[in-house]
């Protein structure tokens, strides 16, 4: 299996605590995820975050349905947690989410490991198309999180 890597870094002039709360809230996801995923939660609010908690959403993919299922497997207060997809698209999706407070505000780092089913040939033919969405997800959820937080 071929892991991939998208790093993301964005400075939101908030303190850390204000940021981190933000994140917390899963149902604020909805508010930073493109409108052209049709993003939605299933499971019901509100959601306690911590290590273990699973959430379950759904989206659309180039018109696609799909389903996600995503567990919290590090929770960190006011560091970091990692949301790791149990059911969806990708062989593997991890996404770290980090938070430093600096002069000023509070800096967030976004990593994600992820790996498309099929193999070579889900590598091959799908990682272009991949990579493009993710970015254009990615560069987004810049975007909100600037205009919310901002």
């Amino acid at each position: 299996m071929t892991i991939e890597r998208l790093e993301r870094v964005q400075v939101v002039r908030r303190p850390l605590r204000e940021v981190f709360a933000f994140f917390s809230r899963a149902e604020n996801l909805e508010r930073i995820t493109p409108p052209w995923l049709s993003f939605g939660l299933l499971t019901p609010g509100p959601i306690e975050m911590r290590s273990g908690t699973t959430i379950e959403y759904r989206l659309r993919l180039h018109g696609i349905p799909l389903s996600w299922v995503s567990m919290i497997e590090l929770w960190e207060e006011e560091q970091r947690f990692v949301d790791r997809q149990l059911r969806g698209p990708y062989r593997l999706w991890r996404h770290h989410h980090e938070f430093t407070g600096i002069d000023g505000g509070t800096r967030v780092h976004d990593r994600i490991e992820y790996a498309l089913p099929l193999g070579h040939v889900g590598r091959v033919l799908g990682m272009p198309l991949v990579r493009r969405d993710l970015a254009r997800i990615f560069d987004y959820r810049r975007a909100a999180v600037a205009g919310l937080l901002g």
